[in-house]
């Protein structure tokens, strides 16, 4: 079951509350949402997540770029929100990643040959986003896991990066890798109103229309795969936080706010 937010100036925003977990639960509502980008939040939207929902930290995974040419978005004049911005560079495009126009095979793909197939490709920039920034990451996940209220992590489609967080929250937290996924690939529900959002905005425009829009397409194999090097590689998504400074503290936090 999708856990939709209903907001006027975004598409892509829901619950990570109400997911299976391994032993049985269920993860809890009303404290991390995911969403895409809340630059075009109206007034309403506003009264919405911070009024009702409680939102008090936004985790905003945007470039510089990004951030710079679309604005820092209506929640930043709200003086109970607290801002995270940590960039991971981002999916694609000349205004939102430096590196994914030009591919380097042993960079982005060092778990593999030289195959730059759609699959690879994809999983290749999620494990970028570790790789290059992985400060970034541990942060987001801790401002993921603060208590005074809810958080939201976005990016700009609320897809790729604000997935791979997604995913790795619901990891630490302990929800079923089926549950993860079907997550992940529920932003192909909304996938035409994202683009059609984006498409208006100069930032992403040219970006986007380079591609087609299948290309977009969240694919459950894309983040299976990613998941997959990360247990190969070290031992479990659990095993690359540990040695990058995820503690139990962190662990326990996470699972305080996802978890009954």
């Amino acid at each position: 079951m999708t856990r939709w937010i209903d907001l006027e100036g975004a598409v892509n925003a829901r619950d990570l509350g109400g997911l299976p977990t391994r032993d049985g639960g269920v993860t809890r509502s009303g404290r991390i949402f995911r969403a895409d980008n809340l630059q075009g939040l109206t007034p309403r939207d506003v009264d919405l997540l911070v009024g009702e929902l409680n939102l008090r930290h936004v985790v905003d995974l945007r470039s510089n770029a990004e951030v710079a040419l679309e604005g820092p978005g209506p929640l930043t004049t709200v003086p109970e929100v607290r801002h995270h911005h940590l960039t991971l560079f981002a999916e694609g495009g000349r205004h939102t990643d430096v590196e994914a126009d030009t591919i380097d095979g042993e960079r982005v793909l060092p778990w593999a040959e030289r195959v730059l197939d759609e699959e690879l490709r994809v999983t290749g920039f999620y494990f970028g986003y570790l790789r290059d920034r992985p400060s970034a990451v541990v942060a987001a996940l801790r401002a993921m896991s603060l208590d005074d209220g809810a958080a939201v992590v976005h990016c700009a489609a609320g897809k790729d990066r604000t997935g791979v967080l997604a995913a790795l929250a619901l990891e630490i937290a302990g929800v079923t890798r089926e549950a993860i996924v079907e997550d992940y690939v529920a932003t192909g529900e909304r996938l035409e109103l994202i683009l059609k959002r984006l498409r208006a905005s100069d930032t992403y425009r040219g970006d986007l229309d380079s591609r087609p829009a299948d290309d977009h397409m969240p694919r459950a194999k894309y983040l299976e795969q990613f998941l997959g090097v990360l247990d190969d590689r070290y031992g479990g998504p659990m095993g690359w936080l540990a040695q990058h400074g995820w503690t139990v503290a962190d662990t326990e936090a996470m699972r305080g706010r996802l978890r009954d």
